[in-house]
């Protein structure tokens, strides 16, 4: 898979999240360097809530982690050089992102 070098962008309506230069493609995964554009600042706080989640270890954090998940995907979208993607999972941290995407929505268990 031809992914290395390709440019994904991160979007809130019109305006610019930030760009992930793809650098690994482990497939399902892809990750590169994350350069933040203007809007970015107002979801920053959203990921890095999304990583302590999935980093934590008491009772509920996947409940929560799952609310926050579905928050970045209200406010967030992810374009392939194709064009927009109908499903991810995306993770920022720094001046890297990863994430993995489907053509095809996720099997949703809670009707969201």
């Amino acid at each position: 898979m031809g992914f290395d070098g390709e440019v994904w962008y991160v979007r809130s309506g019109d305006e610019s999240i930030g760009e992930i230069l793809i650098d690994d493609a482990d497939f399902p995964w892809l990750s590169g360097r994350f350069d933040p554009g203007p809007a970015f600042a107002r979801v920053r706080e959203l990921f890095a809530r999304e990583l302590a989640l999935a980093d934590a270890d008491d009772a509920g954090h996947w409940e929560q982690w799952e609310s926050v998940q579905r928050e970045i995907r209200r406010q967030v979208t992810l374009v392939s050089p194709d064009g927009p993607v109908p499903e991810f999972l995306l993770h920022i941290a720094g001046d890297r992102a990863w994430f993995r995407w489907s053509d095809e929505p996720f099997a949703a268990q809670d009707g969201g």
